[in-house]
């Protein structure tokens, strides 16, 4: 028996057949469902795939029935419309003129059908409102310079960087730092862009997210790409400045990522070094080798003479990195248990000989490393090309207290002990121990002696034996002493080895400094040589030189007359790079008086 079709069966047929064909043609046009809908569909099987009886003369743009009700029924029409209908024909369709049309309808209603079976998705809770940031506003003046500054786009870095127009994004870190001194809030619209400068350069993160404050965390939780902000700062200052910091900072401590433990004790070891250390302590013996590791150099942050007990029975942890930087750590306590049997080891190497004109200091390297030396920080083994005496003398030396040499060597000052002489060839390996001890004890008056004068031969004192180590001597200085060695070193042996030094020095540069740097480029510009080759320093002067200095560079714009030796074109590179620096040291003078109207 034939049933008669009800009014229902009718509607429900017709809710896809009778759809105009140019209504067809535009739903073709919004493409396959999204992930989404597919799982409603595999969930909640449309009203269409019911068998029900077919109008005994179906229009023609109608699919198929059976068609719709197949699988994959949209996968064949996609790839029939990639294709092409001459060469894959539609599911149930047919090759010949009309065979691209009746595809574009079948992907129509095919279009329909899918989505007539989804379900509404429940309504996400809305967010909470960002938090307000109750600091002063940024100038308008400064946010447009803000918004230049980080939407510059410099191209590649490198030695050859040409053209008068200052890189901006090497000026951005100066800028945060004023802003962040004045206690500026950061503009809404600019919080996207300085996330991501702080997303691509590390250097910038701790200042950017400063800056950006707490709106940056609140949209840091809605864009994967910004999750750093949250490891950055869940473990700084806001768990420590929160009303319940105590338990939240222990259920951080317990609870949190590798690197929100790492922020976490950072910040508190600023802020409370003895109970970052108890921190530390509750949980030691469960930490992981690298993890303890990284932990324990987290105290080089306010180390005082409380932390020596846990620093002695970190001697004997297990794994040998751990063991060498408690002992690190132990011998930048003078005063520590461990500095003092250093100091006796090393004293016994070393002595003076006052039968010798003038007397000399006599070194008298250990012949074994004990167990003793071992448990104190001493590695046994040298490294390639390294002798085993020589290798276990250098770090007794370094580990040892300065206070015990002027003792050791007839009371003599820093000074007087590092202008004698040292027999044997000892010399470069004695001061060289020496120097590191000064660094670590950050003890100036042994830098000074170890750093001598600017202007000797070699401008490294007896005692440093790399830029590098002469870098570290400054470190131990005051800014203004740092300043003044460094431009006595450039007046005497110019530029081609002051960059490291360079670095040292506080922003912006002393005028006696910034004077030397300026003179010392003019110079070389005399000279005829290329000025990528200072382009290093020339960078650093962006960035480092006062600003008021500007009107003193006016003079060096223009294109000097090239010597018969000089490098051909150098006059006009010159005369660029120049330009820039006096470009970039205008534009900073604009952006500190913007930052000064707020």
């Amino acid at each position: 028996m034939t049933r008669t079709p009800t009014p229902a069966d009718t509607s429900t047929v017709t809710r896809v057949d009778a759809v105009p064909r140019t209504t067809v043609r535009a739903a073709a046009t919004n493409g396959p469902p999204s992930t989404s809908e597919a799982e409603c569909e595999a969930s909640t099987p449309p009203a269409e795939t019911v068998r029900q009886p077919a109008p005994a003369r179906p229009p023609a743009a109608s699919a198929p029935p059976s068609a719709a009700s197949e699988p994959g029924v949209w996968e064949g029409l996609v790839t029939s419309a990639l294709l092409g209908t001459d060469r894959r024909t539609p599911p149930g369709g047919e090759r010949g003129h009309g065979a691209a049309g009746a595809l574009l309808d079948a992907a129509a209603a095919e279009t329909v059908r899918r989505r007539a079976g989804l379900r509404p998705a429940r309504a996400a809770r809305r967010l909470d409102p960002a938090p307000e940031d109750r600091r002063t506003p940024l100038p308008a003046a400064a946010v447009r310079r803000l918004l230049m500054l980080l939407t510059d786009r410099p191209g590649a870095a490198g030695g050859g960087r040409r053209g008068s127009a200052p890189d901006l994004m090497e000026l951005l870190p100066q800028w945060l730092a004023t802003a962040n001194a004045r206690g500026f809030a950061a503009p809404p619209q600019a919080l996207p862009a300085l996330l991501d400068a702080a997303r691509g350069r590390t250097d910038l993160r701790p200042a950017a997210l400063t800056f950006a404050g707490p709106r940056a965390l609140w949209l840091a939780r809605l864009n994967p790409d910004w999750r750093f902000a949250l490891r950055a700062t869940h473990g700084g200052v806001a768990t420590l400045s929160c009303p319940d910091a105590t338990g939240r900072v222990r259920r951080l401590w317990d609870e949190g990522l590798f690197a929100e433990r790492i922020a976490l004790l950072a910040s508190l070891r600023t802020r409370d070094p003895a109970g970052a250390r108890e921190l530390l302590m509750s949980t030691w013996i469960t930490e992981r080798a690298e993890d303890r590791l990284m932990f324990l150099d987290s105290l080089r942050t306010g180390l005082e003479a409380a932390d020596e007990p846990f620093l002695e029975q970190a001697l004997a942890d297990r794994s040998r990195n751990v063991r060498a930087t408690a002992a690190e750590l132990l011998s930048a306590l003078p005063r520590s248990a461990l500095a003092a049997r250093m100091g006796a080891r090393a004293v016994t190497c070393v002595s003076l000989d006052r039968s010798l004109t003038p007397p000399a200091i006599v070194v008298e390297a250990p012949h074994e490393c004990d167990a003793g030396m071992e448990r104190d920080g001493v590695v046994a083994k040298p490294p390639a090309g390294r002798g085993e005496r020589s290798w276990w003398f250098g770090q007794l030396v370094e580990a040892a207290p300065l206070a015990c040499w002027p003792d050791r060597l007839a009371g003599r000052t820093a000074e007087e002990i590092v202008a004698l002489p040292v027999s044997d060839g000892w010399q470069s390996e004695l001061h060289a121990a020496w120097c590191r001890a000064a660094v670590r004890q950050r003890d100036g008056a042994w830098a000074r002696a170890l750093l001598g004068a600017p202007t000797a031969p070699e401008a490294g004192g007896p005692g440093a034996v790399s830029l590098a180590e002469r870098a570290k001597l400054l470190g131990t200085l005051s800014a203004g002493e740092r300043a003044e060695w460094v431009a006595g070193f450039i007046a005497t042996h110019g530029l081609s080895e002051a960059f490291q030094l360079l670095g040292m020095c506080g922003v912006p540069w002393a005028t006696p400094l910034g004077r030397a740097v300026v003179d010392a480029l003019n110079i070389a510009r005399d000279a005829g040589s290329y000025p990528w080759s200072f382009s290093g320093v020339m960078g650093l002067a962006e960035r480092c030189l006062d600003p008021s200095e500007a009107g003193r560079l006016d003079g060096l714009l223009a294109i000097p007359d090239e010597s018969a030796d000089a490098s051909p074109g150098a006059g006009g590179y010159w005369a660029e790079a120049f330009q820039r620096l006096v470009t970039t040291l205008r534009l900073r003078a604009a952006m500190a008086e913007e930052l000064r109207a707020g």
